[in-house]
């Protein structure tokens, strides 16, 4: 893949959204098994975990250097992230056949589609008009990167900016991966 095919920022973010929305569509259909209903809890909760870590290791850095307000506009969104993964943090390893399942994913799904909305209305299109095609596909490229190492599991306390989420992420990640594997977590 050449440098002008690979994905840039914005479209890797909106990718990543459309995928979070389709699981969610899934959810709310209330069709399967728990067990599959609890498998799909578990994959979203680890798309939005490696998604929120790239966004915090990259996207926000980057508006916080090129966005009037940058500062502001991505506080905020780290605040959604952390309200998210305590929900995602409580959800973690209740069955799909408690009552409480239900009204958590309704919480995450209800937050999260909020941040998407924030972030497509608001926050893409400034870092859109305000970075060159080149810095875009950077940081597409470094995002997609940091979600191959990024954790799978929420870790509430865990630092959400650099420099230290950029050393401590992978380590997490990398014990989350073992966790999946060993309790055969789908993800």
């Amino acid at each position: 893949m050449t440098a002008a095919e690979s994905p840039d920022l914005i479209s890797v973010i909106i990718s990543d959204h459309r995928h979070v929305e389709r699981v969610f569509t899934e959810l709310e259909s209330g069709t399967g098994t728990p067990e599959h209903r609890r498998n799909l809890a578990d994959h979203v909760i680890a798309e939005l975990v490696r998604h929120s870590v790239a966004e915090e290791q990259f996207m926000y850095p980057a508006a916080r250097k090129y966005l009037e307000k940058g500062d502001e506009l991505a506080d905020h969104e780290i605040e959604e992230h952390a309200e998210a993964e305590q929900v995602m943090k409580q959800l973690e390893d209740i069955p799909a056949t408690e009552p409480r399942f239900d009204e958590l994913m309704r919480q995450l799904m209800d937050d999260i589609r909020h941040h998407i909305e924030d972030e497509e209305q608001d926050l893409l299109p400034k870092l859109q008009a305000a970075c060159s095609a080149d810095e875009l596909r950077d940081l597409g490229e470094k995002v997609e990167r940091a979600k191959k190492m990024a954790p799978t599991r929420p870790h509430p306390s865990a630092p959400d900016r650099p420099p230290m989420n950029l050393i401590l992420d992978p380590g997490a990640g990398f014990i989350d991966k073992i966790r999946d594997g060993l309790s055969k977590r789908h993800t």
